[in-house]
């Protein structure tokens, strides 16, 4: 196999089945119902349970069609019932399913494809990808309640009314269980391993059947859910939590074994998937148990053993769309690989844009918008990562842009999921059109405008790899940056809306842009006052690196002639620092000897499969300066 069908049959299809067997037992179900439950009755609630209730779908979801159909029929109905018009349902549905294929930990699958083409850990990959994904459903929630602001819309009518101050008390006593319980599985997992050893995972299964079971009994106090997906009145937040919340125990081994026991993800997914597989078999039997129930059908084995079947036969047939598409996908990928028409790709935005760093970015995620068009999302990552992402390494380099290899994928990975809701093909906005009975075209049109959040994001993090968690010195830091985020990703939205607490008057709305523009890219202003790169003659280069710290990145700028069109060329490398007694060792460490000829310091000799060459050092080439960060 290739990348592209290897990692669909490794791992792809796992997450695919797991997410399946998950709707068969009826988590689709419970995950809406309480997503309604807890935020129905807020201004346009119905459609803020919507952007909840397919972000939840979303995170095991393999594409941003198949999550419109799914929680679209329910909740465009709902949004419609309340006031929103038929091209705004849809647009709300199609903004939060897309967005569902940003989230980690599956991101429709694309996470995995990442580790294999980034070369990074899986648990790498879901750091940079959490806050960009986070603060963009922040803001969709958000840009909701702005449009009821607008309509002058109301939420659906609470049965029970509670006080504040026991509204407080229940979310205070939630929180503190969750840490305890988090952290008393977690520490006691911990020195169970160094107690039980090998016998860890049966005393560990052991205790998962008693929380399922102690989940189930908990369940099985309160009525069942209603498995029609049809809602006439608010349901009670309580009780429709405490109906499933068995469903989550999953989704719990899934991030432990992925995040804690470090297992690969075809792994995790497989432990996930058969814990999912008991509890679609057991679960009505047990029920019937609990509930002591008497000859009701539902109760029994065989409704298990049918919703195993239903699950298993639904996995297979999602995992069809997407097999085929990945592996047509794998296709392009090795003409790519052949015919060198990545590299025609790079002269064409080179030569369109004329060199202009804005222009490059801007036309990359043009070309990636109309290359994600029609395809699913496992497919989409693998063509415009494919064709795009060199596109901005090569060319930002040449301009002094350095940026982060994820930064790269996620950059374009974000503007070809966009496609499924961009006219004229967005193929979400169809599917929700379908459902909502409006137009096509303008609920594309409309999603799009919704999803420009999501659109300014990839521009923010190439410039602010801060926001994809990079280079973060403590957790002040981290806070700082996730605050700044959240609260330019609100500014930007209710200037992209017209809406605040009231409509805006013009400089409003400009002043939200611009407040949105100094927190995401503080440095547009900082850096003019105080340069964050100082540079620094070529011939000072071993000392340099005598004095830096192993693990640090050397910056310099080198300058060389393309063989192939015999054109000059500059362009900014960063390779890490390696161990050495001298600057001379840690050059050749990196991969590269360097020379002086007529006062200029030139490279002459690169190693095979060295960091240099992976680079794109060549022999010959100038280094015309060093550029050293400055304290700041």
């Amino acid at each position: 196999f290739g990348v592209a069908v290897g990692v669909s049959t490794s791992m792809v299809f796992m997450f695919v089945l797991f997410g399946a067997l998950l709707e068969a037992a009826g988590a689709g179900n419970y995950f809406i119902r309480s997503a309604f439950a807890a935020l129905g009755h807020m201004r346009g609630g119905p459609a803020k349970a919507a952007v909840v209730s397919s972000g939840l779908t979303g995170l095991v979801s393999g594409s941003s069609i198949a999550n419109v159909v799914t929680t679209g029929t329910f909740t465009i109905p709902l949004m419609k019932k309340v006031g929103f018009k038929a091209e705004k349902a849809g647009a709300v549905e199609v903004a939060c399913s897309t967005n569902g294929q940003l989230m980690p930990p599956v991101m429709g699958a694309a996470a995995f494809l990442m580790v294999e083409y980034v070369g990074i850990s899986y648990i790498e990959v879901i750091k940079h990808a959490f806050l960009p994904a986070v603060i963009s459903y922040i803001a969709l929630v958000y840009i909701v309640h702005l449009e009821a602001g607008k309509m002058g819309l109301e939420g659906l009518e609470r049965k029970v009314v509670r006080p504040f101050q026991q509204k407080l008390f229940s979310f205070v006593i939630t929180i503190l269980s969750l840490i305890i319980i988090g952290g008393v599985t977690y520490y006691g997992l911990g020195w169970l391993k160094g107690a039980a050893g090998a016998a860890t995972i049966y005393i560990a299964a052991i205790m998962l059947v008693l929380v399922y079971l102690l989940l189930l009994w908990i369940a099985c106090k309160v009525p069942e859910l209603d498995r029609d997906f049809e809602i006439k009145e608010l349901p009670e937040f309580g009780p429709t939590v405490q109906s499933g919340l068995y469903f989550l125990l999953p989704v719990v081994v899934l991030m432990w074994c992925l995040t804690v026991e470090r297992f690969s993800p075809g792994l995790s997914a497989f432990w996930a998937t058969v814990l999912m597989i008991f509890i679609v078999v057991t679960q009505w039997p047990l029920k019937k148990v609990f509930r002591k129930v008497q000859d009701n059908e539902l109760y029994t084995l065989k409704t298990g053993f049918n919703d195993l079947i239903n699950g298993m036969v639904a996995g297979a047939r999602n995992m069809i769309g997407i097999g085929v598409a990945t592996a047509a996908a794998g296709i392009v990928v090795g003409t790519v690989t052949l015919t060198g028409i990545g590299l025609v790709m790079t002269e064409f935005v080179e030569f369109i844009s004329g060199g202009n760093l804005m222009l490059i970015l801007l036309f990359t995620a043009m070309i990636s918008l109309l290359l994600g068009m029609g395809l699913p999302t496992t497919a989409n990552y693998i063509v415009v990562s494919t064709l795009m992402a060199p596109v901005i390494v090569n060319l930002g380099a040449q301009n002094g842009l350095i940026v982060p290899l994820i930064a790269v994928h996620l950059f374009v990975f974000y503007f070809g999921i966009l496609a499924d809701d961009t006219p004229p093909v967005g193929l979400a906005a169809f599917a929700a059109a379908g459902i909502s009975g409006g137009d096509p075209i303008k609920t594309g049109i409309q999603g799009f405008t919704y999803d420009m959040r999501t659109a300014i994001l990839p521009f923010m993090f190439i410039f602010n790899n801060q926001l994809l968690l990079i280079g973060l010195d403590h957790w002040f830091h981290v806070l700082v940056v996730i605050l700044g985020a959240v609260l330019a990703m609100l500014a930007f939205a209710s200037g992209t809306q017209g809406f605040f607490l009231v409509k805006n008057r013009v400089w409003e709305t400009v002043a939200m842009l611009l407040i949105a523009l100094m927190l995401f890219r503080p440095g547009l202003v900082w850096d003019r006052v105080f340069p964050p790169l100082s540079e620094h003659p070529p011939n000072q280069i071993i000392d340099f690196v005598e004095e830096m710290d192993p693990g640090t990145a050397l910056r310099m700028e080198l300058k060389g002639e393309n063989l192939m069109t015999g054109k000059e060329y500059t362009k900014v490398m960063m390779v890490t620092v390696q161990d050495g007694a001298t600057g001379t060792d840690r050059l050749a460490e990196i991969g590269f000897e360097i020379r002086t000829e007529d006062e200029k310091v030139v490279v002459d000799n690169v190693m095979f499969g060295s960091e240099a060459e992976k680079m794109g050092i060549d022999f010959d080439q100038e280094i015309i300066n060093i550029q050293m960060p400055n304290k700041r």
